[in-house]
């Protein structure tokens, strides 16, 4: 049996995930914790399960505040209404991602995926958790942007590029540009390299916004949507540059 936990601080949901789950016989649920400072003690206190299912956003805060202050091997599983998260849940223990409403056929294939990461010759607790994980690289394929006091998600085909500028890196689309809470060294680990391409310190592009391509004197980006600067790629990235566009 898959010793598992549920963190939900909406108890309906709570329940409702617990449904779901109880279809799926190789899940033991031990316990349904419903705020971080009840998880810390249960945590301080109690045998840690084999697999949790998160909800990100808590009465009383952030579910990421568990394991910030407690060291579990447990895998978990966030879920969640907005994928704003998405990279910090993938720096912890996490191995996949849920977006509400549930399904069954989410949660197969999320118990699937759990049970990939298990080497049939280790132990359970003689597994390198973050090691396994690191082998699973997630991909981003919206972004959740604030405006004002509302949350507007942005499918990652909408972008035409990524740029920095006084620290914060906004996403581009074809109406305007939205500031976002990423850095461009956390979009190049999830973003589709076959879509997406640094071009130099300050930009990330999307090839299919590509207008056109200038050559001389240096390599120059005009895209159907940018800021008012220039989009040139760096001399040590033009070669990468042509091979990707090429193939």
């Amino acid at each position: 049996m898959i010793k598992t936990i549920i963190i939900e601080d909406e108890k309906p949901a709570a329940r409702k995930l617990q449904r779901l789950l109880s279809s799926f016989e190789e899940i033991e649920i031990v316990a349904i914790l419903h705020s971080v400072e009840e998880s810390i003690e249960f945590f301080e206190n109690e045998e840690h399960p084999q697999l949790i299912f998160s909800d990100i956003v808590l009465g009383d805060g952030l579910s990421f505040d568990i394991f910030d202050k407690i060291q579990s091997k447990s895998f978990i599983i966030y879920t969640t209404a907005f994928d704003n998260y998405t990279l910090k849940a993938f720096k912890l223990n996490s191995i996949d991602y849920l977006l509400k409403p549930i399904t069954e056929d989410d949660l197969r294939g999320a118990i699937t995926k759990f049970k990939s990461f298990l080497p049939k010759d280790q132990q359970y607790d003689q597994l390198n958790f973050k090691d396994l994980i690191r082998k699973e690289t997630p991909e981003l394929n919206r972004v959740v942007v604030k405006i004002g006091y509302n949350l507007k998600i942005i499918p990652i085909e909408e972008i035409t590029c990524f740029y920095s500028e006084n620290k914060i890196v906004y996403a581009q689309t074809l109406e305007r540009s939205f500031p976002t809470d990423f850095t461009l060294e956390e979009l190049e680990n999830v973003l589709n390299n076959q879509q997406f391409f640094r071009t130099n310190r300050q930009f990330i592009i999307q090839l299919k916004f590509i207008k056109n391509i200038h050559t001389s004197p240096v390599f120059k980006i005009d895209m159907q949507a940018q800021p008012a600067e220039e989009i040139t790629v760096s001399r040590d990235r033009v070669k990468d540059f042509k091979d990707w566009i090429s193939s």
